[in-house]
């Protein structure tokens, strides 16, 4: 085998049981921590299509376990059903020809969403705004998966404005990101991106995700979570900043 592919695969297997490990300690995360560190190493639409299979296993349950799946559905149904709208709608964002601008558009939204983590301030939207202003957002993140594969912004921020209960929040996420997912899945599907080859390596890439969350979720019980926080935000900040830059040198 070529002695680049296996550099590729090994460095594929670490960043997934680093990504898996930052959602076993945090309960998100994997989307973003994979997409960004693979897109240092392939183009960003052969990185979404290697997290297809890791995000959709490590989500599932976290999606339909708990009694508040058919309350969070009747109640979320019109943002996800625009994320889907969103992300179809911007098909082919991804997968053109232009690389370099979607590696800078990535990791714009990394450094957003770092920011927006790191600061003290939090949202809140009241009851009233959430039937009018969900479907603009799903839309709007839809759109953002489409053209940069991460699920991040601004669904993830719109999630926790909602003000749900700590359980009701991370089956929110599970949902959300199982969503997005899919629905990114059609598009690279339709573009040849997520190919029977690439969705192997996907599902090959499963094992050290599951791993790394195994032991993210032990590590949990001795880490400090806050501190942890604080710096996966940095980490992802200076992540963003250096593939948005990049593109500029």
């Amino acid at each position: 085998m070529d002695p680049m592919l296996d550099q590729v695969a090994l460095l594929t297997a670490v960043i997934f049981l680093l990504a898996g490990f930052v959602k076993g300690v945090m309960g998100l995360g994997l989307p973003t921590v994979s997409m960004g560190l693979l897109a240092l190493i392939v183009a960003p639409a052969e990185a979404a299509a290697l997290l297809v299979v890791p995000s959709i296993a490590t989500n599932v349950w976290q999606a339909i376990a708990g009694p508040g799946l058919s309350r969070l559905l009747r109640r979320l149904w019109p943002m996800m059903l625009c994320v889907c709208l969103g992300t179809w709608t911007g098909a082919g964002l991804l997968t053109g020809t232009n690389a370099r601008l979607v590696s800078s558009a990535l990791g714009a939204c990394l450094v957003l969403y770092a920011l927006l983590g790191l600061s003290a301030k939090r949202w809140s939207v009241g009851g009233s705004s959430e039937p009018w202003l969900s479907p603009p957002v799903g839309m709007a993140a839809g759109l953002v998966t489409a053209a940069t594969g991460t699920f991040v912004i601004p669904g993830l921020p719109y999630l926790q404005a909602l003000g749900l209960a700590k359980d009701d929040f991370v089956q929110a996420m599970g949902i959300y990101f199982l969503v997005s997912t899919f629905a990114l899945a059609g598009n690279l599907v339709h573009a040849g991106v997520l190919s029977p080859s690439v969705a192997a390596t996907s599902l090959a890439a499963l094992l050290p995700a599951l791993a790394g969350m195994g032991l993210g979720q032990l590590a949990r019980l001795r880490l400090s979570e806050d501190l942890f926080r604080r710096t996966f935000f940095v980490g992802v900040l200076l992540l963003g900043a250096y593939l948005a830059g990049r593109t500029l040198v």
